[in-house]
């Protein structure tokens, strides 16, 4: 793929590569070649459109395989099921990479930003991703014909407004991730008398210091707002 051959090269582009198929080795043993190429044309997708249209405050590729790509695919093991919506997903992120990870899983990436969508719908397109649709939406009045085994968000602000807009969008017997920095305690105690069972998961992101959590979500009762 001519946009991945950028990456192959020596120096720095060969360091973004050995990054990424370092961290693959721990994340996803089983990925071969094409994923690894998938992934950095992604990556150079988002980091070219990223100077205009500001979709993500990392610049630097070598900083955005571990922070963005190894970030999205640590929680690829608690995606459930053959359909994965991605709530805010701006730059495509983590529906992007769990899409290439998972091509047979279908991924709707929601976003309400003109701008952000531009570079999704453009970036669907240049990776050729059959199994991904974008949706230009609010979230809270996003109703889709079919609903969702999985709905994520990535730093998505409070858990309880997360799953309050998630809740009719899961299929019966879904579930609902959040991903955050650190375990978020209070939020957490506020999902008290919700209705669900939740568990905080700490991720090991290849590449990464900082602390990064999933908080898999899991409601009693699917498609109904309590």
């Amino acid at each position: 793929m001519a946009r991945a051959a950028r990456f192959s090269s020596s120096g720095m582009n060969g360091h973004i590569r050995q990054r990424l198929e370092q961290g693959l080795v721990q994340l996803l043993p089983q990925a071969g070649v094409d994923l690894i190429e998938r992934q950095l044309e992604y990556l150079e997708l988002l980091e070219r459109w990223n100077r205009v249209f500001n979709l993500t405050a990392v610049r630097a590729g070598a900083d955005m395989v571990a922070r963005h790509l190894l970030d999205s695919l640590a929680v690829h093991p608690y995606v459930r099921g053959a359909r994965l919506l991605d709530i805010g997903s701006g730059g495509g992120l983590p529906g992007i990479p769990l899409a290439l990870a998972n091509p047979q899983r279908m991924v709707v990436l929601l976003d309400s930003n003109g701008k952000k969508v531009r570079f999704l719908r453009q970036a669907v397109l240049e990776l050729g991703l059959a199994n991904v649709t974008v949706v230009q939406a609010r979230a809270e009045e996003f109703r889709p014909a079919v609903l969702f085994d999985t709905v994520i968000a990535r730093a998505f602000a409070d858990l309880l407004g997360l799953l309050r807009i998630a809740r009719p969008l899961l299929a019966v017997g879904g579930r609902v991730l959040a991903m955050k920095a650190r375990e978020p305690t209070n939020e957490l105690q506020r999902l008290a008398g919700e209705g669900v069972s939740w568990r905080c998961q700490r991720l090991d992101v290849p590449g990464l210091t900082a602390q990064r959590h999933v908080i898999v979500i899991e409601p009693s009762v699917a498609g109904v707002n309590l």
